[in-house]
């Protein structure tokens, strides 16, 4: 009986979320519903007095709002041109250089940044008029900005990554580490994949302005510097255990703030409204937090983590049969929710799973993040494709979805790539000692 309670407890999750009910108002309320049916109203009381406190006081969670406010003064501090116009002169002369600009210049914003709606909606405000203006169709420009907007889940430092470490008690420094190769082989296969969704554009020339850019070459890469020097102060000091992922939080957050003060990002109102916007997106990660911990305590109550665990034992389910199963379930689950409440949602009942059957939590970690990030683009409820919709009203929903098509292909070569090749992920973080 208790097991039935927890399995139609996970589906009016499922059922509320597609109904576009507030992610945390959804886990919280049935979490709720449910635990008092299992544990008794009195009980439920209680723990509604304690959870949501245990669930945001660990010090470890004090990493989330300055990795927030990091990326929101990256922002500010106008990052996302710089780093386009560098991308732009690297690659901008081939067929498709634009669209791979805009990978690239999302790579390197989410290096900073660590949401991909946050780089999706800023590059897209850079790159999307500039492809438009040299005649890019729009199913390719969205596609590219799109997925490009996805690299900043992965690419460290990702607020997701802390979470999952957070949950499942792993290390975010070798959780930081598994995550910098695949998200470099996810930037050369979003690009190949612009390229050659390029194939049908004209193949550029030279353009009358395209001297003058190579000249001003050199100025353009000193212009990111600043960016590269606090990249590798924060992750650099991580890898090096200069400092804690917190203090390098830290450092990362005053480091963006000062970059953003000295290039005028900070004139005017600008600082309230960063603080402002650091506070809405920091208390929108909590408030979820604390509807996944009461949701999470109903679903333990359950007992559905060990009967999933107790009829995967029983099937004699092998590693990979194992692995491909999740991988099924969460680019299903992929169309309906966003990646954060994925991970919330899920992890505190998969992890046992993969505790048992012997899977590498860091590996599995990088190929949870990978497959939740292509739930960003899919189809119908991929958030950056409704991030760029409210950027550019003009953009068509079917046209951006078109565009997207060849990079979830990338993607799903990439998964198999991750299951086919573990060492891609492993090797980093064996090399540096995790």
């Amino acid at each position: 009986m208790d097991l039935t309670i927890g399995v139609l407890g996970f589906v009016a999750v499922l059922v509320l979320g597609i109904l576009r009910v507030p992610v945390a108002v959804a886990m919280a309320v049935v979490g709720l519903a449910g635990g008092a049916a299992l544990g008794g109203l009195d009980g439920i009381l209680y723990l509604s007095g304690t959870l949501p406190y245990d669930a945001v006081s660990p010090y470890g969670l004090s990493v989330v709002p300055l990795f927030v406010m990091m990326g929101v003064f990256a922002g500010r501090a106008g990052l996302s041109r710089a780093l386009y116009d560098v991308a732009d002169l690297l690659v901008g002369r081939f067929r498709g250089g634009l669209a791979m600009a805009t990978i690239g210049a999302s790579a390197g914003f989410g290096a900073i940044c660590g949401s991909s709606l946050a780089t999706c909606a800023t590059i897209g405000k850079v790159a999307l008029p500039e492809m438009r203006r040299h005649g890019y169709p729009d199913d390719l420009a969205a596609g590219a900005v799109a997925a490009g907007g996805t690299l900043g889940v992965l690419i460290p430092p990702s607020v997701i990554i802390v979470l999952y470490a957070l949950i499942t008690e792993q290390s975010i420094g070798a959780l930081f580490a598994a995550a910098l190769v695949p998200g470099l082989i996810a930037t050369l296969y979003y690009m190949i994949a612009a390229r050659i969704s390029a194939r049908r554009l004209p193949r550029r020339g030279e353009r009358p302005q395209d001297a003058a850019r190579k000249r001003g070459g050199g100025l353009r890469l000193l212009a990111i510097a600043d960016i590269v020097v606090l990249f590798g102060l924060v992750i650099g000091g991580i890898y090096a255990g200069l400092f804690s992922p917190t203090e390098a939080a830290a450092i990362g957050a005053g480091g963006a703030a000062l970059l953003a003060w000295v290039r005028g990002g900070l004139k005017g109102g600008e600082l309230r409204g960063a603080m402002v916007e650091t506070a809405l997106t920091s208390g929108m990660i909590f408030l979820i937090l604390i509807g996944a911990a009461l949701f999470n305590y109903f679903v333990e109550t359950s007992g559905l983590p060990q009967a999933l665990v107790g009829a995967i034992a029983a099937a004699g389910l092998g590693q990979l049969e194992v692995i491909l199963l999740l991988v099924a379930f969460y680019l299903v689950l992929g169309c309906f929710m966003d990646s954060m409440s994925m991970v919330l949602l899920t992890v505190p009942a998969v992890f046992p799973l993969i505790q048992a059957s012997g899977i590498d939590p860091i590996w599995f970690g990088i190929l949870l993040v990978t497959v939740v990030e292509l739930g960003l683009i899919t189809p119908p409820i991929g958030m950056n494709l409704f991030v760029l919709k409210g950027i550019d009203a003009r953009l068509d929903l079917g046209v951006v979805i078109r565009g997207v098509l060849p990079f979830i292909g990338a993607d799903v070569v990439r998964v198999v790539t991750l299951i086919a090749l573990p060492q891609v992920v492993l090797f980093l973080p064996h090399l540096l000692g995790f």
